[in-house]
């Protein structure tokens, strides 16, 4: 393997398993900390809102790692590789 291969390698996106394994996580997290009978519900909906940022944070930055490989793609076919 050359280093143009290294630096070309599409095989596992690791950054999107990342991504996919924080929000697994998130979510078994979340079940641990349901609050129990007899507690505030304001706590029910803290830990969905808290829960639901997170994922949907994971999702933005995942969908800018995608947007900066497209850009990176583009700027290498315009250099003629």
């Amino acid at each position: 393997m050359t280093e143009d291969d290294i630096k070309n390698y599409s095989g596992m996106d690791w950054k999107a398993l990342g991504y996919i394994s924080s929000i697994v996580s998130v979510f078994f997290l979340g079940a641990i900390a349901w609050p129990k009978p007899g507690e505030p519900q304001w706590h029910v909906a803290a830990l969905i809102v808290g829960m639901a940022t997170s994922v949907l944070g994971m999702g933005f930055r995942y969908l800018a790692h995608i947007h900066q490989k497209k850009e990176i793609s583009q700027a290498k076919a315009k250099q003629g590789r």
